[in-house]
């Protein structure tokens, strides 16, 4: 019978260069990372994107988790910050200086929140269409601003693989949001 390995021996083993050994300890955790930033961000959709961007930092930065038997304690933290900063990030992108020409004229304030708002919802229809490793290749690249080499490090595909999902997401999410001439 097999006995199943420790958080700490799954760390020294993917510190070891063992890839597989960090997929059990995303296969652990994933669930409690995606309940942390749910309760944080009140967004299935946000707390996915926390959540695989926290697996990711951690793998990057694993070598800096001082005890790796309280792996878990240490990804909830990251993932828990990670979620506080998104909602800080949205709550400055929603606070707009008031132009001139909003306050003289209020009713097209309304009109344009009712576009953004739109535009926001369609953006996240089309995303969930791509396929996980896309949507996450276009994120990465697109939002994050990661480098092919590093989104091929974080995600276990190859850079040519990487410019192929993200140029393919790309061309979807063109399809899916241009507005189409009647």
């Amino acid at each position: 019978m097999a006995t199943e390995s420790t958080d700490e021996e799954l760390v020294h083993r993917t510190l070891a260069g063992e890839q597989t050994a960090f997929a059990g300890l995303v296969r652990r955790h994933r669930r409690a990372a995606l309940a942390r930033a749910l309760a944080v961000l009140a967004d299935p959709a946000d707390a996915e994107d926390i959540a695989q961007e926290s697996f990711v930092h951690a793998y990057e930065q694993l070598a800096t988790c001082r005890h790796p038997e309280r792996f878990s304690a240490w990804l909830l933290t990251i993932v828990h910050r990670r979620s506080l900063n998104r909602l800080r990030g949205e709550r400055r992108r929603r606070i707009e200086p008031l132009d001139e020409s909003l306050a003289s004229d209020r009713s097209e304030a309304p009109i344009a929140d009712l576009e953004r708002a739109d535009l926001r919802s369609r953006l996240l229809a089309a995303l969930a269409t791509l396929a996980p490793i896309q949507r996450e290749v276009v994120l990465l690249a697109d939002v994050e601003q990661w480098p092919h080499d590093r989104i091929a490090a974080a995600t276990g595909i190859s850079v040519l693989m990487s410019r192929r999902h993200l140029s393919d997401a790309r061309r979807r999410l063109r399809a899916l949001l241009t507005p189409v001439n009647e």
